[in-house]
């Protein structure tokens, strides 16, 4: 559980919190749920076990997060105790084991998309080589993979024969991404313009915020500012350069930073178009949070974005990479301009967001480790 307490969570951090949740609800009998993190403060094991209820309790490791992920990937695997191991990322305790003679102790893995191979300079070299490194490990000890899309199942497959080992469980809209009664207070607060464009996820290169600027500032582009929520990662990517260099004034994009969850499901309700233009996506969570509140969205043709989204979304190409911009443009214009497409795109995302459900997730976790 321990990306949880990462410095920049991202998605991953939010799919580890939604499923431990879920998995603490739907435990079945005799079946308890540990947290496994590295060394923290007092105060940070606090904020995790306030924010997943239930825990029976924390494993809590000597060494700090890089440690860990280094003597994890060098094939020391200490854990206190024995069981069902279940890894939300590649952040896993891997080694050689007999489930033949002690079927109870098992290890999953799950790998969230191949990026570190199809899309490796998205990634700080570091990132890429303890990737690869684990997914070799997990090929060699992970008695199941757990992946969020078929997509990336076939992707995966492709890289390594894992077989019938891999198990697809996606993500969900968490129950806390709720439109508050106090809305227009908010609303207010956040200083929201009437309309508005809007972009979800952690600031770095493989989430396509460059091309997205550029697109608002080409003459397809709708006149209406672009509002960027989520955390700074990696790669210098600094909004308020790309936006000098594309020749737009400050006010057509904002960057908010971290938001609530109150916060964002307002920024979502409101927004005149959700756009999510990854290069590179294993799931892709903020686009089925757009469509579950009625967000009129767009997404890029990364294989992932497609099978997500399914008929409640417009795809854009992302091939000819000089061209991207303008098609981005020309697709916020479409959406934020013809209403009738907008609400025909809201009402296929509120049906779509449906097949999505933590519970079921969960479920689904549980039944592979009881098939194991």
């Amino acid at each position: 559980m321990d990306q949880i307490l990462a410095p920049v969570p991202g998605g991953i951090g939010r799919y580890t919190s939604e499923l431990s949740r879920a998995l603490v609800l739907t435990a079945p009998r005799g079946c308890d749920v540990q947290g496994v993190v590295a060394a923290h403060p007092q105060a940070e094991y606090d904020r995790l076990t306030d924010l997943v209820p239930g825990l029976s309790g924390l494993a809590k490791s000597p060494l700090g997060r890089r440690e860990l992920s280094l003597a994890w990937q060098a094939g020391i695997a200490g854990l206190p105790g024995r069981g069902m191991v279940h890894a939300t990322s590649l952040l896993a305790p891997l080694g050689r084991h007999d489930r033949g003679l002690a079927p109870g102790n098992q290890t999953v893995v799950t790998i969230h998309d191949t990026v570190p191979w199809t899309h490796p300079e998205t990634l700080t070299p570091r990132g890429v080589r303890w990737h690869k490194a684990m997914a070799k490990r997990a090929f060699r000890h992970a008695d199941a993979v757990v992946v969020p899309t078929h997509a990336v199942a076939s992707e995966l497959l492709e890289l390594f024969p894992f077989g019938d080992r891999v198990r697809v469980v996606g993500g969900a809209v968490s129950d806390d991404l709720r439109v508050p009664a106090d809305a227009d207070d908010v609303a207010d607060g956040l200083g929201l313009p009437d309309a508005y464009v809007l972009s979800v996820g952690t600031i770095e290169p493989r989430k396509g915020l460059v091309p997205l600027i550029r697109a608002m500032a080409h003459p397809d582009a709708p006149d209406v500012p672009l509002l960027v929520v989520g955390p700074e990662g990696w790669g210098d990517v600094r909004v308020t350069d790309v936006v000098a260099e594309a020749g737009l004034s400050p006010e057509r994009v904002r960057t908010l930073g971290f938001v609530s969850d109150a916060q964002l499901a307002v920024l979502l309700q409101r927004a005149s178009a959700f756009v999510f233009p990854s290069l590179a996506e294993g799931f892709g969570l903020p686009v089925v949070e757009a469509l579950s509140l009625g967000t009129p969205t767009i997404v890029s043709d990364a294989p992932a974005l497609v099978e997500v989204a399914a008929d409640g979304a417009v795809v854009v190409p992302r091939e000819d990479a000089e061209g991207y911009p303008e098609r981005l443009a020309q697709a916020m214009f479409q959406v934020v301009t013809d209403l009738e497409l907008a609400s025909r795109l809201g009402i296929a995302g509120l049906d779509r967001a449906r097949a999505f459900s933590w519970r079921d997730s969960a479920d689904k976790v549980w039944q592979l480790h009881a098939d194991l």
